[in-house]
């Protein structure tokens, strides 16, 4: 598998060309466009547009919702030919390679079996789904009818990323020790608003899913697999069923201690990575995505200025968002290759978030990755118990609490 600005048959550590993987599914190949549909055409289906326009060998053929006016109007602006209000009546009338699944977390399960069952390959949206259950429900659909099932995750894209990642894997920086990951973000009433925000049943969790898992995700893309979380959920504001803050603090199976803050109470919003290693510490702040710029790396004291040097961020700089993910996920089926890493491994933050919801609902004890796993806490959904301070202290609280 591949980092996002490296070809797939070189590994980023190395730079040495490795066998490709082969995936399950037949080779689109190169003789003809790949076929794309968008399913909900609400405001981030015009980045997965956007990023299909940008690739000479694909085509957006098809989109779907059923707010008729939203549908014409996306359709009308990228020129696509097919518009239906279901999922069923696009795969009914089209032939497609790829949907992207631009819809609300608590449909994806139902419409990526559905497209699955016809044969067509996956791009969904974060959250993937509302539960572990329901996501491995999807994989196995995904794998037993032979086609991809592709997450947005695009905070692991673009060459920033991808550097810092071979930096830490490759040892270059030292054994990493201590990390930071905050998501600190504002999201008003109006948000709220939206009729299936703010619900277990809908949404499916809070901050720390809806928002924070972009962050815990790229955190755990550059530091591997976790061991341990112990959390407190809170709502302290918004008029919600569940959380509008999370903490937590993370042990990584590599021994590294993080701390993971989650917040839609923050006016100055900023998304912040911080990796602090023997050698140095490396950090990324950036709000909605980030380029090169927004890397930083600090040598400690002591380390030779020619050795911090070789550390340096590409020249060649790729920003990280939907258009490298895109790409990277249509050359997969293309080539008859597994996905890369950008766009695969979905249960990995899905299980952190689930840990954090499991974690705080007993108090704060210590979930492992473990039990997690044998057991199936909060496997089948993430509603769980939210501490509000308003409510302990006699004060008012959210009217959906």
């Amino acid at each position: 598998m591949s980092d996002s600005a490296l070809p797939a048959s070189t590994t980023a550590a190395t730079g040495r060309a490795v066998p490709p993987v082969r995936a399950p599914w037949a080779p689109i190949g190169q003789d003809r466009p790949v076929r794309a549909a968008i399913v909900g055409t609400g405001a981030v289906a015009h980045l997965h547009a956007q990023a299909i326009a940008l690739d000479p060998l694909a085509e957006l053929v098809a989109c779907s919702d059923p707010d008729t006016g939203r549908l014409d109007g996306f359709a009308a602006r990228y020129a696509v030919p097919g518009r239906y209000p279901t999922l069923s009546e696009l795969l009914a009338s089209e032939t497609v390679d790829v949907v992207h699944l631009c819809t609300p977390p608590g449909v994806h399960r139902e419409q990526t079996l559905e497209a699955a069952a016809a044969g067509v390959h996956v791009v969904c949206e974060k959250p993937p789904a509302l539960s572990l259950a329901e996501l491995d429900d999807m994989q196995e659909a995904c794998d037993s009818a032979g086609v991809a099932l592709a997450t947005v995750f695009q905070q692991r894209t673009g060459s920033g990323a991808a550097h810092v990642r071979d930096l830490l894997r490759s040892g270059a920086l030292g054994r990493p020790l201590v990390a930071q990951c905050e998501t600190l973000w504002f999201r008003g009433a109006d948000y709220y608003a939206v009729d299936w925000r703010g619900r277990w049943d809908s949404e499916g969790g809070g901050t720390t899913l809806g928002h924070g898992i972009h962050q815990m995700d790229l955190l755990a893309h550059l530091l591997g697999d976790w061991q341990e979380i112990s959390a407190q959920t809170w709502r302290l504001d918004r008029d919600t069923e569940m959380d509008d803050l999370s903490t937590a603090t993370i042990l990584f199976r590599d021994g590294v201690v993080a701390t993971a803050v989650s917040s839609t109470l923050s006016p100055r919003e900023t998304s912040h990575v911080r990796v602090d290693c023997e050698r140095a510490t490396v950090e990324v702040e950036h709000l909605y995505g980030h380029s090169g710029p927004d890397w930083r790396i600090t040598p400690a004291p002591g380390v030779p200025a020619e050795e911090s040097a070789g550390w340096g961020l590409p020249e060649e700089d790729e920003p990280s968002g939907h258009v490298p993910l895109v790409r990277e996920t249509y050359r997969a089926l293309r080539e008859g290759t597994a996905l890369p890493d950008v766009a695969s491994s979905a249960r990995r933050p899905l299980e952190i978030v689930t840990a954090i919801y499991a974690s705080a609902h007993s108090g704060g004890r210590r979930v492992t990755a473990d039990e997690l796993r044998e057991t199936g806490v909060l496997s089948t959904g993430l509603e769980s118990s939210i501490r509000d301070p308003r409510t302990e202290a006699g004060l008012h609280a959210s009217t959906r609490a």
